[in-house]
């Protein structure tokens, strides 16, 4: 669910007690490991990371206007989340596999961990994991890839319709 709110502050304050806490508590680890580089605010109605035009003027591919997002925090319809791009672009076996060594389940999408309450979170694989990713570490994983894909995504020639076929003729309605 997007929030509607400007700051981190007024997003935190329209979440039910329980959610907060939680919230915060992640907060806190990610901003104790996040490089100075690295900003929090609002981004996609939800707390974000990201790095500033001031570092990185190309802003995010999908939405240049946007600064180029890192991480996410949110509370979803049913659960909450923790969104962490780097993990998306490469680094999940490492992240699952240290989040396995705690022994807590991990519910993970592509990048986003998925959670109900603070106790399913390994909060020092989470701070570890920001804490690895500098901004400078981050923008040349993110151009590396950005590469890899314009290079290696070649459009698929159209299909070719078997030579002598036409397709078969609809059947016309019955009159009555």
């Amino acid at each position: 669910m997007q929030s509607k709110a400007a700051t981190v502050q007024e997003y935190l304050a329209e979440l039910p007690e329980d959610r907060r806490a939680a919230l915060e508590a992640v907060r806190k680890v990610i901003l104790k490991n996040l490089d100075p580089a690295i900003a929090e605010g609002m981004q996609y109605g939800m707390i974000g990371y990201f790095i500033p035009h001031g570092i990185y003027p190309a802003g995010y591919h999908c939405d240049p206007k946007q600064p180029l997002p890192f991480a996410g925090l949110a509370s979803q319809k049913n659960h909450m989340s923790i969104y962490i791009m780097s993990v998306y672009g490469g680094q999940a076996e490492e992240f699952q596999a240290a989040w396995a060594k705690t022994g807590k389940k991990l519910d993970m999408g592509a990048c986003c961990v998925r959670f109900k309450k603070l106790e399913d979170v390994a909060l020092d694989v989470i701070g570890a994991t920001i804490k690895k990713n500098t901004a400078r570490k981050y923008i040349e994983h993110y151009e590396a890839n950005l590469a890899k894909g314009k290079t290696t995504a070649k459009k698929k020639p159209a299909a070719k319709k078997p030579a002598g076929k036409k397709p078969a003729a609809k059947p016309k309605p019955k009159a009555k």
